[in-house]
């Protein structure tokens, strides 16, 4: 496996373990430090693997024949060079040491290869030149969430996602819009649209609401089983993002249709909760707007590099 293809699936994982911040799961099966229990140095040892990337959500252990990679929250998933294998189950975390279950090694020895590992089949997919479709959430009859003072979210995702199809094709990259109007095309046709074209990326643009009005700062989404080309894109629009000065709520896994439906590589953004003042008056500038477009096509000409 090539050099680049490994920073692809690093970077791509980086993404996953940001969007699984969450705690122990139902049912779950416990993990008590020191029973059944290793760090992620004895486990990397057992395997006769180094660490050679960590933060504290994932970790990258290697050889010259393998990479795993697994994401230390409580079900976060891990991979065998680049296959996507199954849970870690329950992770602990006593004095910033993390512990795994001991299962991880005899769920994980059998696949590793004792020679080069296989170069995975990965799809061609053309860089700056690309083509993305570009999704304003909801129009038409369904104006989506509405503020306290009566902005309709399907107004903010029509205006950004204009603005961002203008900034890609200033960049040479083909762009293709669900919508240009106040419009209701079905989700499926939303996906399809991308699927017709073999789009190299659905990015489908949507603002939030929460019951409670504290709640606030953009949210990136990928579908529960999505590619790491997915995953990739979602991390490179979430730190382009970061620069707009919204919180960021991290990137996380919804069955949402228009990221289940569509063939390739989709994220869905949720810009900010129009339930919170702040964030619906940053959604209500125009001047905020063309920061979001901004920071949203810098993140997607970056996947498309």
């Amino acid at each position: 496996m090539t050099t680049r293809t490994w920073k692809f699936i690093a970077v791509a994982c980086l993404t996953m373990g940001i969007a699984g911040c969450q705690g122990p799961q139902p049912g779950a099966p416990g993990v008590v430090v020191g029973e059944n229990t290793i760090t992620l140095e004895q486990l990397a040892s057992q395997l006769g693997l180094r660490i050679d990337k960590r933060d504290d959500t994932f970790v990258i252990m290697k050889n010259a024949a393998n990479t795993v990679i697994l994401f230390t929250h409580t079900d976060g998933r891990f991979f065998v060079n680049g296959k996507p294998v199954g849970s870690v189950g329950v992770v602990k975390e006593s004095g910033g040491v993390f512990y795994v279950s001991t299962t991880l090694v005899n769920q994980i020895r059998p696949l590793l290869s004792s020679g080069a590992p296989e170069k995975p089949v990965v799809k061609p997919r053309r860089k700056a030149t690309g083509l993305v479709v570009i999704d304003a959430g909801h129009g038409g009859r369904d104006p989506g969430t509405i503020s306290p003072t009566g902005i309709q979210e399907k107004t903010i995702n029509l205006r950004v996602a204009a603005k961002i199809a203008r900034l890609l094709e200033q960049r040479g990259i083909g762009v293709v819009m669900t919508r240009w109007q106040d419009s209701y095309p079905e989700l499926e046709e939303r996906a399809e649209i991308a699927n017709q074209r073999n789009a190299d990326l659905f990015v489908s643009i949507h603002a939030d609401s929460a019951p409670s009005s504290s709640a606030q700062g953009f949210t990136i989404y990928v579908a529960p089983a999505a590619s790491a080309q997915a995953y990739q894109a979602a991390q490179a629009i979430n730190q382009a993002m970061e620069r707009t000065g919204m919180d960021n709520r991290g990137i996380r896994e919804e069955d949402y249709r228009v990221l289940v439906k569509t063939d390739g590589p989709a994220v869905l953004i949720e810009l900010g909760y129009l339930s919170n003042a702040q964030d619906a008056a940053r959604l209500a500038d125009d001047s905020f707007r063309d920061r979001l477009a901004q920071a949203i096509a810098d993140g997607i000409q970056a996947f498309l590099q």
